[in-house]
């Protein structure tokens, strides 16, 4: 696909997402989009979203939320004991994956081998601005060391300067790497960043190149994961792609908006917090 082509794309998506109010659909003011853009006008849809949490306990954790926590870690200065710790919480309350650095995934590896739980590493991360042939060694390597998912950081400068196959030959540098490797691929487009139409640019590229998941944000950022921005992305990836909410996810109820407003998976560190609200919330219809 050429640059003037992906423009075109681009701008088909943002007409549609922007198009005048039909059928008598209600528009939201975060993104002037129709109605499902807007959790608050989604009840029903939240409603839906807490039973899809599964807030029910079973083996002492609600099992649910925990499995689309990537239980995450990703501070300069995590030592080996923070790490490992990281690995014990994941192992007992069964989160999807710890999101750790390159330097940790060979100590995770080990720590969770057996246990069900996966190893995600970032590429690029937190600034995105390495070449493409770096984040692709960078994946190899993540991959090699035993990481099973991979999320990595767009060029946020080339998107901003209009440059799409900057961008497109980036994002596939690293899903290239993970399909050969049947390694998930998640691409980080932080949204805080980000006008609307330049979300929408990145996560049409991401899905373009054959990527997994799209993500809001690194937590580096000047801001992290909205309800409204994961729901703009989901309108964009459709239904096939998995949409991933990071960055200021500490609580269930925030867990429970990003799942209304179309994620498929959290990162978070407040991983175990997230799933002691949720069973103590399901407590009461346990007796």
């Amino acid at each position: 696909m050429t640059t003037e082509e992906l423009k075109r794309l681009v701008d088909v998506i943002v007409s549609e997402l922007a198009a005048p109010a039909r059928h008598g659909a209600v528009r939201c003011g975060c993104h002037g989009v129709l109605d499902d853009c807007c959790p608050d006008r989604l009840r029903p849809v939240i409603d839906a979203g807490a039973t899809r949490v599964g807030v029910h306990a079973l083996g002492g954790a609600p099992s649910g939320v925990a499995a689309m926590i990537d239980h995450t870690l990703l501070k300069p200065d995590a030592t080996r004991q923070q790490i490992e710790e990281l690995c014990r919480e994941a192992a007992q309350f069964r989160f999807a994956t710890v999101c750790v650095n390159p330097t940790w995934v060979g100590l995770c590896g080990r720590l969770l081998s057996g246990s069900g739980v996966g190893v995600c590493s970032v590429v690029g991360f937190p600034l995105g601005a390495t070449t493409a042939d770096v984040k692709r060694y960078e994946t190899q390597r993540a991959i090699f060391d035993g990481a099973r998912e991979i999320d990595m950081v767009i060029n946020v400068g080339a998107l901003k300067s209009g440059d799409l196959r900057i961008v497109e030959r980036d994002i596939e540098a690293v899903v290239s790497a993970c399909r050969d490797c049947d390694v998930l691929s998640k691409v980080i487009i932080e949204a805080a960043l980000l006008t609307d139409e330049e979300k929408v640019t990145a996560c049409t590229l991401a899905k373009a190149a054959g990527a997994d998941y799209v993500k809001t944000s690194t937590g580096f950022g000047p801001g992290g994961a909205t309800a409204a921005d994961v729901a703009l992305m989901r309108r964009v990836v459709g239904a096939e792609m998995g949409v991933k909410a990071a960055g200021g996810v500490r609580d269930l109820e925030s867990v429970n908006a990003m799942i209304a407003a179309g994620a498929t998976r959290v990162g978070a560190s407040a991983g175990v917090k997230i799933v002691q609200q949720a069973r103590d919330a399901s407590a009461p219809e346990l007796r």
